[in-house]
């Protein structure tokens, strides 16, 4: 796939090469899980914390509810290229490993970044009730609205436009397409980004749902799975006795109520956030389907960049959209890099992280 003439035209005018798994990290399997046996102890510097409001998800209102985030500005601050809004992943945070070598390569190229952590994650765990899920709008529109004031303030400062990008990391990639294709009902702006990049991002929820149980997958879901119901129940606003039933029920080693992603989702995700069931859910928050409509409109310009042997989330639904993508001839909006290997959110290859050096290269270009 990453021989056909689209891919290829990319890569070309990116000037990078097609991605190469090097030892040790070889397979989907090991790519997917370097990070967590690899810390490269980045540290960023003179992180500024920002606080979101988000309205409240609670029953019983409280008085302000805010989402955390971290606003971190390059070193050579007299240049600047743009401000990333950079979403992590499903269990995951602004301080998950791949995140922050992701915003260390965006800094180093002259880009701020702002590193969202999303409701129920850790930091910022205290300040807001609930949890996310794959169409949290209502919580991504004002964090996008914060962005935008402050490239408007850089852009007044530096009497030069400061764009808005967003790079989205699994399922983080997810809800900021769904937050741009649903950008419109909100605010007077055509667009709610300048540009996205996608990184292994499941488009298809009942697909990657399918995928992450199959029994191959087991030790992958008991560890997603025990990371959401450990934020569910840290939740310092508390949970319902029924909630808190379902999901203490066998204690987080042996979950027997709440035994898949699914069932979570059935459970957790779906009633919070006012979906019938888990099909509504999944139905109703995997971007696949608007990308085929006229809402495709509003996307920004945007760069999905998947594996063929990413062991979560399957690489089909992509596909689709690539041979739709050369019949509509919308080149210019959406651009697509699947290769053959690189896992989950991996692309460790010889002189580093190839995923983070193409998002870099593909955001410049803009």
């Amino acid at each position: 796939m990453v021989e056909t003439e689209l891919a290829r035209a990319l890569l070309e005018k990116l000037e990078i090469s097609v991605f190469q798994e090097t030892l040790p990290w070889l397979g989907g399997d090991l790519q997917t899980l370097r990070d967590t046996f690899v810390d490269e102890n980045l540290y960023l510097e003179n992180s500024e914390t920002i606080k979101i409001e988000v309205p409240s998800r609670k029953e019983k209102k409280f008085d302000k509810e805010y989402l955390k985030a971290f606003l971190n500005r390059p070193l050579k601050y007299s240049s600047i290229n743009g401000m990333v809004l950079i979403l992590h992943g499903l269990g995951g945070s602004s301080r998950r490993r791949g995140l922050r070598r992701m915003a260390s390569c965006l800094l180093k190229a002259g880009f701020c970044v702002l590193r969202l952590n999303l409701r129920g994650a850790d930091p910022g765990r205290e300040l807001a009730s609930g949890t996310y899920s794959a169409s949290c709008n209502s919580d991504i529109f004002p964090a996008i609205e914060k962005a935008r004031r402050i490239c408007e303030a850089l852009s007044a400062e530096r009497k030069a436009l400061i764009p808005l990008f967003g790079v989205g990391l699994s399922l983080g990639g997810t809800i900021l397409l769904n937050a741009c294709l649903g950008f419109r009902t909100v605010s007077k702006r055509r667009k709610a980004l300048d540009g996205l990049v996608c990184i292994s991002s499941p488009l298809d929820l009942a697909a990657c749902s399918r995928c992450i149980e199959r029994p191959r997958n087991k030790f992958y879901q008991i560890w997603l799975l025990n990371r959401l119901v450990r934020q569910t129940l840290e939740d310092p606003f508390g949970v319902t006795d029924l909630e808190k039933k379902l999901l203490k029920k066998g204690g987080l080693k042996n979950i027997s109520s709440v035994s898949s992603i699914r069932d979570f989702d059935s459970v957790i995700t779906s009633p919070r956030w006012g979906f019938k069931d888990v099909d509504d859910y999944y139905k109703k928050a995997s971007p696949i389907y608007d990308l085929y409509s006229d809402t495709i409109e509003y996307l920004p310009q945007t760069l999905f960049v998947h594996s063929l042997d990413d062991p979560w989330v399957p690489a089909s639904a992509l596909e689709s959209l690539y041979k739709s993508i050369k019949l509509r001839k919308l080149h210019s909006k959406i651009e697509i890099c699947l290769t053959k290997k690189g896992g989950h959110n991996g692309f460790h290859g010889r002189d580093g992280c190839w995923g983070d050096e193409i998002s870099k290269r593909w955001l410049l270009k803009l």
